[in-house]
């Protein structure tokens, strides 16, 4: 079977490589002349953290998305399985509470347990709670790794490559263009990040630091890199970090840890999410098109359960199928 997949972000790479897979003839095109030239996913945390996820979201993406992280591990190098911590400033200690209420398997710990896991944290936090199921991995890293994935087997990646779904050539077309996709309730969402550096600071997990107003992550990298994201804007806008959200973010590092205030500041960028009113993701099928869209903030987490899904369609009777609550 010949099917062409577009766009190339986390969706389409993902989708193009399960349906590889699977025994497809794959064409992936995607308009922009790199990978994550204009892809939200390249900005992207890299948190697989369903549990802590949930907090906001509907429950259905727990288990595709505890799934996720073995996916990722048998197909890309990096993933790390330390889970995720959780803390609060001791002015918002209650916000560790509400957090575990709102959530499962989140262990409490004190002070010394938190030092226990994270060193460099070390008498800041009176107490937090560890989700020590989930994972992160780099999605730069990711993304590149499943490009020579699907090149190696026997796939083909266009860059520079526009094309309309209608007009595509394949037996099966997959749209995974994102905010470019036609749904006419799609949304966009914008999140803005850093990335910084700083060799005083040494992290093994992602750290949540809970805030009323703008919950902020901090996930480490590779060459003594961190990520700090991400906000939540209602927002059609694009262009570079607007300064409201950079001093919230640098404050937000800045409280987890003091010696942020020298790492220098590598990257600042902003990139849109598309999103379903309800915030999960759907999967169909029209004709010969299967749609992928919808992927919010858990483009990582929900992708490979997505793309299982869309080969399904792709590969069975047409129909119409979505995350079952």
């Amino acid at each position: 079977m010949q099917i062409t997949v577009i766009g190339a972000g986390v969706a389409g790479l993902v989708t193009a490589v399960t349906l590889a897979e699977r025994g497809a003839a794959v064409t992936l095109h995607e308009c922009s002349e790199s990978l994550g030239a204009n892809a939200a996913s390249w900005l992207a945390g890299g948190m697989l953290a369903p549990f802590c996820e949930a907090e906001s979201a509907d429950p259905a993406i727990v288990a595709p998305g505890l799934a996720a992280i073995d996916w990722w591990a048998e197909r890309v190098p990096g993933v790390t399985r330390q889970g995720t911590l959780v803390v609060a400033p001791p002015r918002d200690a209650g916000e560790v509470q509400r957090f575990g209420r709102r959530t499962r398997q989140g262990l409490p710990l004190d002070a010394d347990g938190i030092a226990a896991l994270e060193p460099d944290l070390a008498a800041r936090f009176a107490g937090g709670l560890h989700f020590a199921a989930e994972a992160h991995l780099d999605p730069r890293r990711a993304l590149l790794a499943l490009s020579e994935r699907l090149q190696a087997l026997g796939g083909c990646l266009r860059l520079s490559s526009p094309l309309e779904p209608e007009t595509a050539a394949g037996d099966v077309v997959v749209d995974c263009r994102g905010i470019a996709g036609a749904a006419d309730d799609l949304r966009s969402v914008r999140g803005e990040m850093l990335i910084l550096r700083t060799p005083d600071v040494r992290l093994s997990r992602p750290v949540r630091l809970l805030h009323p107003r703008i919950p902020v992550y901090v996930v480490p990298r590779a060459d003594k890199l961190f990520m700090v994201g991400a906000t939540m804007i209602e927002s059609e806008a694009e262009g570079p970090v607007r300064l409201r959200s950079a001093v919230e973010l640098m404050n937000a590092a800045y409280a987890l840890h003091p010696a942020f205030a020298e790492a220098e500041v590598v990257e600042m960028r902003a990139g849109r999410r598309p999103a379903f009113p309800d915030n999960l993701p759907r999967v169909t099928r029209k004709g010969r098109i299967v749609s992928v869209n919808g992927l919010y903030r858990h483009g990582f987490l929900l992708s490979p359960d997505c793309a299982a899904r869309a080969a399904d369609l792709a590969f069975g009777p047409a129909q119409t199928r979505e995350i079952a609550a």
